[in-house]
């Protein structure tokens, strides 16, 4: 009968120019470390036990790779609870390592495995034994994947630029091996493109499972465009897939609206510099359109108030109301102006004159001299009696309802406004005044001609639109 001898994974063996068991060394020294376990049964117990599943072909390792490293002829015998493997079905098949591969396990595969390695050496042979406990399950019913994010989603993307896309789904309530995450790109796998890269794993959120994974392109291409990306979850259970599109970014509308913006800030900065100016253009061509206005039942255009002095003919204010306010306004521009002292009739009623001159005007011109304060030290003279009457009328209608408008000139410096009325005052903070110097003969001061200039396009524009058949009988 020959001896049995099973050895395990580890040797315990020391041998120098000796016969050893199933090693001869000459003329060289050789240290092995092994771990022996003798046993005088056929068919050892087993050391290990392995799960498998039900329907899924199993590999059984042998496990004696020293054995095999071995020069001599060795044979490979696989037991089954120490009788020779017989099964139904698909035979078990043994490769070159001693390996044996059962092809669809089932329950009636379940035991004990003995792989016996034969070893013929120097005219003996040698038997060498190891055991593993096959038990085979049921599967387990995979959970049902779903793709969450993306459906049919666009990106838009830049050519030439790094994008990420991302894919999330839902896996069930435990980690599946056999779950599997990729992406394709239009119809072909990520490993064919250069360039692209994806990772992908397990988290869990509220006792869920999901799984997460992410394409890395690090520069977007023409060939990526347009076509269906997709990312691909499958397990045992269902697979499922969820597409994205790249698209690339159209600036168009970008471009336009900056473009838009900047038009509109422009127009709003000329429109601020330029408003006086766009508006004086705008009625001038009104009025080649409009030939008539609808009436508004008044007279005048405005009414001129200002305090008379004493000697007219040598006060500059009286000069500005009676002579350089009528000929730029009435006799260039068509306006129709009221100033008392000079459209007013003799004997009339003053406070009743003034009441009804004031509410046939569109405007209120209210002249202030620097020279007025001086003038209210002196005791209160009939002219300044009725320029109070005057602007305590127009500036009722005015503060009331609106109309008529007031609008305030200054001439020759700045005025103390402390001594004049609060309703002047407040006026003056609401809407400001407009400002006139007289430019005298041979000075010609440019910063003065362009003051005054820019005084008298401010008053038009103050004052109202200028019917065109006046302007006509004017011209």
């Amino acid at each position: 009968m020959r001896p049995h001898m099973f050895l395990q994974l580890r040797f315990l063996c020391s041998f120098l120019s000796v016969d050893l068991l199933l090693f001869r060394a000459e003329a060289r020294s050789v240290r092995m470390d092994y771990e022996v376990l003798v046993s005088s049964k056929e068919c050892p117990d087993a050391p290990e036990v392995r799960s498998f599943q039900n329907g899924v072909s199993t590999i059984l390792p042998c496990k004696q790779t020293e054995i095999f490293k071995l020069n001599g002829t060795k044979d490979v015998r696989w037991m089954k609870d120490c009788q020779p493997v017989r099964r139904e079905g698909e035979a078990p098949s043994v490769d070159e390592r001693g390996d044996m591969m059962l092809p669809e396990a089932s329950e009636s595969d379940a035991g004990n495995y003995t792989c016996l390695v034969d070893v013929s050496l120097n005219g003996r042979t040698y038997t060498a034994a190891r055991s593993i406990q096959l038990a085979v399950t049921d599967p387990e019913i995979p959970g049902t994947v779903q793709v969450i994010t993306p459906q049919q989603d666009v990106v838009m993307v830049k050519v030439g630029t790094r994008a990420e896309l991302k894919c999330l789904a839902y896996t069930g309530f435990a980690e599946e091996n056999e779950t599997s995450m990729y992406w394709t790109v239009d119809g072909s796998f990520t490993e064919e493109h250069k360039g692209l890269s994806e990772s992908w794993g397990f988290f869990t959120d509220r006792g869920k499972v999901y799984a997460r994974s992410t394409l890395s392109i690090s520069n977007v291409r023409h060939q990526f465009l347009n076509v269906p990306i997709k990312c691909i979850i499958m397990n045992p259970g269902g697979e499922d897939v969820g597409v994205v599109w790249l698209q690339e970014a159209d600036h168009s509308a970008l471009y336009m609206s900056v473009a838009a913006s900047l038009a509109t800030l422009v127009l709003a900065a000329s429109f601020f510099f330029f408003k006086v100016d766009l508006v004086l253009a705008y009625r001038k061509l009104l009025r080649h359109f409009l030939k008539q206005q609808v009436p508004d039942g008044k007279l005048y255009d405005a009414y001129v108030s200002f305090l008379h002095p004493d000697n007219l003919s040598a006060d500059v204010t009286a000069s500005f109301a009676l002579n350089i306010l009528p000929e730029q306004l009435e006799n260039q521009h068509g306006y129709s102006l009221y100033i008392r002292g000079r459209d007013d009739c003799p004997g009339e009623a003053m406070h009743d004159a003034i009441a009804a001159a004031v509410h046939q005007c569109r405007r209120l011109i209210i002249i202030l001299s620097s020279d007025d304060k001086t003038r209210e030290t002196s005791p209160l003279q009939e002219n300044q009696k009725q320029l109070c009457y005057e602007q305590k009328v127009g500036l009722y209608d005015a503060l009331t309802q609106k109309d008529p408008r007031v609008i305030l000139v200054e001439i020759d410096g700045p005025v103390d406004y402390s001594r004049l009325p609060e309703s002047l005052r407040y006026i003056k903070r609401k809407q400001g005044a407009l400002k006139w110097k007289k430019v005298f003969l041979g000075t010609h001061k440019l910063t003065e001609l362009h003051s005054n200039r820019k005084f008298w396009k401010n008053l038009r524009y103050h004052m109202p639109p200028v019917p065109a058949r006046r302007l006509q009988t004017v011209v």
